[in-house]
């Protein structure tokens, strides 16, 4: 289908992103790598008036050390992740699930504050991110658990930009990504990242979610293969044309035993 007609901004600077963003209201919506959004709009699931364009921005494309935590810019792509050696000293969890990412336009073009479907969104979940925002107020702190709120919604206020995500150095070093896809380009039916006893889901609800299950078994001595059956436990996974929602939970026990026995192994 085609979208629905808008008006084109490109914003050269972040302040200047988050003016426009204030000037256009709830008509407008920023533009970044476009694999989330474009598709939306060309089935007409979102119809903004205006977009305002922000992949350009390279401030908000970096990497850094800033004492105890990583700070990664909204902007910076699955393929810098993949191949930047501080993370790969750091946070081998996050370059590896950005370069697990099968489709290559995703990795090139894909950045990490997309799609709460992806992959992406759950590893930060794992590491106990937080996400930098910043609006006609200032910029603000949101954690990554108080981030996603539904499909398609966030808690990101009318006018804000996420800017930044923080991620502590990890304190256990035993990490894992398993995912389970049907074609390599496509999103993961169910995808589970470990860090230390931290363990989070990919699909198995509207959201990223925290598998508060087998964190408690954990944390009270259970191995692997005995906490990993908690995996499906309060979680509300969808079913469609690639899985039942019961093949989800058998997906999400199954991976999350790969991936807890492999984060125990570098440990």
């Amino acid at each position: 289908m085609i979208p629905a007609p808008f008006t084109y901004r490109r914003a050269r600077t972040v302040e200047e992103a988050v003016d426009l963003a204030a000037e256009t209201g709830d008509e407008g919506k920023f533009l970044a790598g476009g694999h989330s959004l474009l598709p939306l709009m060309k089935l007409r699931f979102a119809v903004p008036e205006v977009l305002i364009d922000i992949g350009r921005l390279a401030e908000l494309s970096y990497i850094r050390d800033e004492d105890g935590h990583i700070a990664v810019g909204a902007l910076t792509r699955h393929h810098d992740l993949e191949h930047s050696a501080l993370l790969a000293a750091e946070l081998p969890l996050l370059a590896h699930a950005a370069g697990a990412v099968g489709d290559p336009q995703v990795r090139h073009r894909g950045t990490i504050g997309a799609d709460a479907a992806s992959d992406l969104p759950a590893v930060g979940l794992a590491l106990d991110a937080t996400l930098v925002a910043r609006g006609p107020s200032g910029s603000r702190e949101i954690a990554m658990t108080d981030f996603f709120r539904g499909l398609f919604e966030t808690a990101l206020e009318p006018g804000e930009l996420l800017t930044e995500i923080r991620i502590p150095k990890p304190g256990e070093r035993g990490w894992s990504f398993q995912k389970f896809t049907k074609r390599a380009i496509d999103w993961a039916i169910v995808g589970v990242a470990v860090q230390g006893g931290r363990v989070a889901l990919v699909n198995m609800d509207s959201v990223p979610a925290r598998a508060g299950g087998v964190e408690r078994a954990l944390a009270a001595g259970e191995g692997p293969a005995a906490a990993a059956a908690h995996a499906a436990e309060g979680t509300s996974p969808a079913s469609d044309i690639n899985a039942s929602a019961a093949y989800r939970e058998h997906l999400a026990r199954v991976l999350t035993a790969r991936a807890l026995a492999e984060a125990a192994s570098r440990n």
